[in-house]
């Protein structure tokens, strides 16, 4: 086993999972206080036909040009889910759910053609659904490196901004702030992270990379900049556990892995969470209880002496 997690490929991959996990950890809580958590879910799904298209138009498996056409399917959604939100009484949770399975529902009939055309049942598209981390090879890695820390730096570089954007964004318009241009640029990086974790994790389970993380975080902490360290950490943790338990078996999908860690670290905040943990509001009430118990005792006992 440890000769499989040692060799160079899977060093690599272990490399970039991590970093993906970094990345989503972070631009997951930008989506958690904008309450668009489906959104994420919505333009995952939203990316499969890109990457069929870009597939049966190369007809080879080019990670940097599947991304692409990944990126450019997943902003028709975004566009479609934003065009339909403003010109109909659709509200925008229906206009994420019908977006998320059209696109899904057409992507999985492109990829039934493009598995029929020469070489396309070889080409590991079906690995865009679970995800197969393993079956990346080193220029899809650096290519993921790569896009994951330029989103990165654009949400360290603009801190200050995105508080402003997601907590006050009336005061941002105020002072002259774009806020329609820090809605477009969310848009990218929320699309550019979503792409990049497309092979590794699937279109299925890459939602839960961005939300599950954030979720975990806030049960620990109510400061925004905490929150994202501490969603990065924890899904940083989450990629590599994952990518190393998928590696130690032989054709294990990495994304079910990752997020099944990821669901642990939750679990685990959901109970023993500083903030509204169920087992920490459990001991503060029963403190609290027995605090007021204790008070009408001595006022009784006050009472009756005199």
């Amino acid at each position: 086993m440890w000769s499989t997690l040692l060799q160079s490929n899977t060093l690599w991959v272990l490399s970039s999972t991590m970093l993906l996990g970094i990345v989503a950890g972070a631009i997951g809580c930008l989506a958690y206080w904008k309450r668009q958590n489906l959104m994420s879910d919505a333009l995952s799904h939203a990316a499969l036909p890109g990457v069929v298209v870009a597939f049966l138009i190369i007809q080879e498996k080019n990670l940097l040009l599947l991304v692409i056409g990944a990126a450019v399917s997943a902003l028709l959604g975004a566009f479609l889910i934003q065009w339909i939100t403003n010109a109909s009484r659709i509200t925008e949770d229906a206009a994420m759910g019908m977006t998320l399975s059209v696109f899904y529902g057409v992507g999985v009939m492109l990829l039934s053609i493009a598995n029929r055309s020469a070489g396309g049942n070889q080409s590991g598209l079906n690995s865009f659904i679970y995800g197969q981390a393993a079956a990346m090879v080193r220029s899809d890695v650096i290519t993921m490196m790569v896009l994951a820390a330029i989103v990165l730096f654009i949400i360290l570089i603009a801190f200050k901004e995105w508080k402003l954007f997601l907590f006050d964004a009336s005061f941002a318009k105020g002072i002259g702030m774009s806020v329609r241009g820090m809605n477009i640029l969310y848009t990218i990086i929320l699309v550019t992270t979503i792409v990049i974790g497309l092979q590794a994790v699937g279109v299925i389970l890459m939602a839960a990379m961005l939300i599950i993380p954030a979720v975990s975080a806030r049960y620990w902490t109510h400061s925004f900049r905490n929150m994202i360290l501490l969603a990065s950490f924890t899904g940083g943790i989450a990629g590599g556990l994952g990518t190393l338990i998928s590696a130690a078996g032989s054709g294990l999908p990495t994304g079910p892995f990752i997020v099944l860690v990821s669901s642990t670290i939750f679990v685990v905040s959901l109970l023993f969470g500083k903030e509204k943990g169920i087992v920490i509001r459990f001991i503060q009430f029963k403190i609290q209880q027995r605090s007021s118990y204790v008070k009408k005792s001595l006022t009784a006992d006050k009472g009756g002496a005199q």
